[in-house]
């Protein structure tokens, strides 16, 4: 889970404000100084954190705060508004041309990043929009660049530009631009070369694509887990070809924060989106208030609903079906492999979890997949794909040479089978007691 190590840390400063019944400026001071302590083990850039921490003493210590009814409450809600404007407080889309020109977008980075793949992520998410976009390969360097944008391009539907055997990234570009013009595209989205460190070349390269293409948007992709080095890439390219935003990849992974933290203060970037996991749909619009909330423990709601209408394909006739079944108790098999289906396609039961409030306060990631063990659930998965039709219509019709059946098939002890059978018959006698998961029209909500 992202931030986990900032977030444990901040969740201890405030355990202990919410222990006050009334702070005194030296309590407000004290708190501060381990917040600057954790938001500096997480790689913020020190002049953020400088700046950061003074900005809410001095709010956290006014008299509305000192004299308030919570004020451990109010100190908390001051540093998630402070956090929330280092990130960029508002969300910021990336600009289109009116009407049928055509946007060109350049996206750059150094090698490691991820940026072919968050690239196709990218031209999925503007798919999903309306949009007709184009990828361009203009990697003409690292072997088997080419092949990984047109392989991921393929699996999200997206086409590909590439000129076999060409060395030259500018006339790739141009040529891409008139193939775009004649077919109907509106987006053409540039994946440049990467370098394991940024040089002259580089940077010369990005300036001439530039200059032969009229591009609209430059957007830097950057590793976060590498914490403060991103920032200072981030001010280099900056500095030298220009930009308009920043897409953190690898926000999923055990990051310490520093990048996402400082890159928006520091460079006056705004960070558009962020990678969340390996997958092609694992990309997310960046909203500096529910991230903040993320860091602090506090849940990000909005993004699980938006997910979860993301994920949940069921159509209008088969969700008022299964919605009626539910509340007769008449929830079979079938259902199971249905919900099991979209609680994947929302990223796995830890990182729902790991959205709600207060299930973050205090636990730790290690301690989430300890009480959430994604293999067990994908063993019952192989149970119940192991019964025939029959069976998982009717639960009723199991009896012991079928469990030990399905048990093989399987791969998994005959004990399991029978636990999670049980388990299974008790749930549908709470499905008849859980109308409160029906919405008003009797619309059918994911039971998580």
């Amino acid at each position: 889970m992202a931030f986990e190590s900032l977030s444990e840390k901040l969740q201890n400063v405030f355990k202990n404000l919410r222990s006050k019944g009334r702070l005194t400026e030296e309590d407000v001071h004290t708190a501060c100084k381990d917040v600057k302590m954790a938001l500096l083990e997480a790689d913020v850039n020190f002049k953020v954190v400088k700046g950061f921490i003074k900005t809410v003493e001095e709010r956290a210590v006014g008299a509305d705060v000192m004299n308030g009814l919570n004020p451990g409450q109010m100190v908390i809600k001051i540093v998630n508004e402070e956090m929330t404007s280092l990130m960029g407080s508002e969300t910021t889309e990336i600009a289109y041309q009116p009407g049928k020109a055509i946007t060109v977008i350049m996206m750059c980075g150094l090698q490691g990043a991820g940026k072919t793949t968050t690239t196709a992520k990218l031209a999925a998410k503007m798919k999903t929009k309306g949009k007709k976009p184009l990828l361009v390969a203009c990697d003409v360097y690292r072997p088997a660049a080419v092949k990984q944008l047109q392989v991921n391009g393929e699996k999200v539907g997206v086409e590909v530009f590439a000129v076999e055997g060409s060395t030259e990234p500018v006339k790739i570009a141009k040529e891409a631009m008139d193939y775009a013009s004649k077919n109907g595209h509106n987006v053409v989205i540039l994946d440049t070369a990467g370098r394991l460190h940024i040089d002259e070349d580089m940077m010369n390269e990005l300036k001439a694509i530039k200059e032969a293409v009229d591009v609209h948007q430059t957007i830097l992709i950057v590793d976060a887990m590498t914490g403060q080095d991103a920032v200072n890439v981030a001010s280099d390219f900056k500095e030298k070809i220009g930009l308009t935003g920043v897409i953190l990849t690898k926000l999923d992974g055990d990051t310490r924060g520093g990048a996402a933290l400082s890159v928006k203060a520091v460079t006056d970037l705004p960070i558009l989106y962020a990678g969340m996991g390996e997958k092609l749909e694992d990309l997310e619009q960046f909203y500096p208030d529910r991230m903040a909330n993320r860091i602090l423990g506090m849940g990000d709601v909005l993004t699980l609903i938006e997910k979860a209408q993301n994920a949940i394909d069921i159509d209008a006739d088969k969700e008022r079906d299964m919605a009626a079944r539910m509340k007769k108790g008449k929830f079979d098999f079938n259902d199971y492999l249905e919900s099991m289906k979209q609680m994947r396609n929302m990223g796995g039961l830890s990182s729902i979890l790991g959205m709600l409030p207060g299930l973050g306060m205090g636990i730790k990631t290690s301690d989430l997949e300890g009480a959430v063990d994604e293999n067990k659930l994908a063993r019952t998965e192989a149970i119940v794909l192991s019964m025939t039709k029959a069976e998982r219509e009717n639960p009723k019709l199991m009896n012991p040479s079928r469990k030990h059946r399905i048990a093989k098939g399987a791969g998994v002890d005959i004990a399991e089978v029978n636990r999670f059978i049980k388990q299974f018959e008790q749930s549908q006698k709470m499905m008849k007691q859980m109308k409160g998961m029906m919405g008003k029209k009797g619309r059918f909500r994911m039971p998580f």
